[in-house]
């Protein structure tokens, strides 16, 4: 493998985090406020499918956010006043976290965004979305909201390969994320990226393959999400079936630390496992303890000798025939 030393503005850490990033670029912690934009999403309006794709809950990958009855006004308020109990500072991150937040008319989507950007406290606006839901004139309102404070947009890719992708009812194909990719670059908006591991059929190949992409990308920071079973989803269904089985403690932190090493070494790892509600984690158990997790993966990372990047040029032969 080849030794690359800890790079300073990773502030000590194996790899580049969203805590690191935030002090570099904005010189201080900033905290997310989970937001409801009261939208939906074509696979669950019927428009692509009906009830999202198969790990979806109700709350849409938003069951932290704000209550979507309230004025988006008050949800801040709300939300400050919630990661208040953890955070002493006084500037924050505008999440729009659930569902599909420029699936609406981009007079709806001025309405809710400008009041938000806009307020003194907010220092950037990330907004989650799907590629296909990004026409022209959504992608002008971003690059104006743009020029007045950093928004990052969070993409739903999940996997690069079709098996997978149709399985789980992500309704588009490859191509609509290189496209999106493409266009959020040029107006100057950051993409980060959601990746899932232990997707079911998915072997540790197949992981390595899609963060490879991903990291050639172009996006400028990721997700990387542990598959959490939720209650009251099709993917419960299946697991409660026994079509697939979950990825064990020590299988996820094997295949995390070799995929960090994949990564180019100025991506932002946004996340590297994920919380799931305990009241409807089905599975796996283990993921419920997160301090243990995120502990157990430093701890391998530094056992492994990995920094992130350290792996970055075996990108190309791992994503060959994709």
């Amino acid at each position: 493998m080849q030794t690359l030393t800890l790079p300073q503005h990773y502030h000590g850490r194996r790899f580049y985090s969203l805590d690191a990033y935030l002090k570099n670029t904005f010189g201080e912690k900033l905290y997310k406020l989970s937001l409801s934009g009261g939208m939906t999403c074509p696979n669950r309006d019927g428009t692509i499918a009906f009830g999202g794709c198969i790990f979806c809950s109700e709350g849409g990958s938003g069951d932290f956010a704000a209550d979507s009855s309230l004025p988006v006004s008050e949800q801040i308020e709300s939300a400050k006043k919630t990661v208040g109990r953890k955070f002493d500072g006084n500037r924050y991150i505008a999440y729009f976290q659930s569902f599909t937040n420029t699936y609406q008319s981009v007079s709806y989507l001025e309405r809710l965004f400008f009041p938000v950007i806009e307020r003194e406290e907010i220092a950037c606006l990330s907004i989650a979305t799907r590629p296909d839901c990004l026409e022209e004139d959504k992608l002008r309102l971003l690059q104006r909201l743009n020029r007045i404070k950093p928004v990052w947009v969070e993409l739903g890719l999940q996997t690069i390969h079709p098996e997978t992708a149709a399985l789980i009812r992500r309704g588009y194909p490859l191509n609509t994320y290189d496209t999106a990719v493409k266009h959020l670059k040029e107006i100057g908006v950051q993409v980060i990226v959601h990746m899932i591991l232990g997707l079911p059929q998915e072997k540790r190949n197949d992981m390595l393959e899609t963060a490879a992409y991903i990291g050639k990308s172009g996006a400028h920071g990721i997700k990387l999400q542990l598959l959490h079973v939720l209650r009251n989803t099709a993917l419960a269904e299946m697991y409660q079936n026994r079509l697939f089985s979950v990825l064990t403690e020590d299988e996820y932190i094997d295949i995390l630390t070799d995929i960090i090493a994949l990564l180019p070494q100025d991506m932002v790892i946004h996340r590297l496992t994920g919380d799931g509600g305990r009241d409807q984690l089905i599975a796996p158990k283990w993921s419920g303890d997160k301090r243990h997790v995120l502990n157990r993966i430093h701890h391998e990372l530094k056992q492994k000798g990995v920094i992130q990047g350290c792996r970055c040029t075996m990108q190309t032969n791992i994503i060959k025939n994709v």
